[in-house]
């Protein structure tokens, strides 16, 4: 059983769910090496790469198997609206404080309860859950005969549990015991730079950093196969772009055109990465307007790629991302 302090998060009528699916080619996907491991204090999750490079963990939601994205851009967890009924998902209540329904980048999605919702000891029961579509990732899945993703956890569960989400190891280790004290186990910060992580009111989180000198903000998102820049501010920097014949989706919006950029220095705190390709998107409905005004705006997402090359560890715990 785990109490959830972070309650207040349901009651939000407008949420960013950034998890874009990018259409390409993948690696295969990687089947865990290790069964997860369990302490009295922690759990340690081993997570499965797709070839959409979604980091995938096994969970339990009304004693049936699921598998979910681990995407750091939701803000609450959810379930595939497809897969409702097998779950035995059951409405709102009536008398309920909760919202039946919930805006997801300008479209609403339905609130539904898992009675039991199960990661490895963790535990939670009458757990609120948005149901969404997930459109192109579940047809993409399909169409290379690979495990489709059931939902995703946001979040709602990532910092209650003060979550560490090792991307190259590709291993979740969610704290279970919230009175104990201590980092945990097994993860080693050595020869990695720590950046610390802004997490907004609606619970996004951004680190600092710069494109070609010009300062900025990427919002952390495992949930996008790869970086992504806003389309706007890539002009603005009037950095040359070539097409592709690839596009882009998120929860409730449609495909969008994807372009390559070069970059010269892409740096995420004190981290540089040199002559780094990203994509180039509209990420309208994902980064609001008001988020590219000021000394630094956000730019776009740092996705998994990055964050798998460059050894990435997010610690929801201290808020603070360390990348080699």
């Amino acid at each position: 059983m785990f109490s959830d302090p972070f309650s207040p998060l349901r009651k939000f009528l407008s949420i960013l769910c950034a998890g874009a699916a990018l259409v390409a080619e993948l690696p295969a996907a990687q089947q865990p090496a290790a069964a997860a491991r369990t302490t009295l204090r922690f759990e340690a999750l081993p997570l499965m790469r797709s070839r959409q490079n979604h980091l995938l963990v096994r969970a339990y939601i009304n004693g049936r198997p699921a598998w979910l994205g681990v995407d750091t851009g939701a803000p609450v967890s959810a379930i595939a609206v497809h897969r409702r009924e097998y779950f035995r998902l059951t409405p709102i209540a009536a008398k309920s404080n909760l919202p039946a329904q919930v805006q997801i980048n300008g479209a609403f999605s339905k609130v539904a309860i898992a009675r039991e919702f199960r990661l490895g000891a963790l535990r939670l029961v009458d757990e609120p859950i948005v149901t969404i579509n997930l459109g192109n990732t579940t047809r993409l899945a399909r169409s290379r005969h690979e495990q489709e993703i059931d939902g995703i956890i946001g979040a709602d569960v990532l910092f209650p549990t003060k979550a560490v989400l090792d991307c190259e190891r590709q291993l979740l280790i969610l704290k279970i015991d919230q009175n104990s004290t201590g980092s945990a186990p097994g993860i080693d910060h050595r020869g990695l730079r720590a950046v610390p992580i802004q997490v907004s009111d609606g619970f996004n989180l951004y680190v600092n950093g710069s494109v070609n000198g010009e300062p900025a903000r990427l919002m952390v998102d495992t949930g996008s196969f790869a970086t992504l820049l806003h389309r706007s501010f890539v002009r603005r920097m009037r950095i040359p772009t070539r097409d592709t014949p690839f596009s882009s989706s998120a929860v409730n919006l449609k495909e969008r055109g994807v372009g390559v950029a070069r970059i010269r220095k892409l740096s995420v705190g004190s981290v540089d990465i040199v002559g780094k390709e990203v994509g180039v998107v509209d990420l309208g409905g994902l980064i609001h307007s008001g988020l590219l005004q000021g000394s630094r705006p956000v730019a776009g997402l740092l996705g998994a790629e990055i964050l798998k090359r460059h050894h990435g560890i997010i610690d929801f715990g201290t808020r603070t991302l360390y990348l080699k």
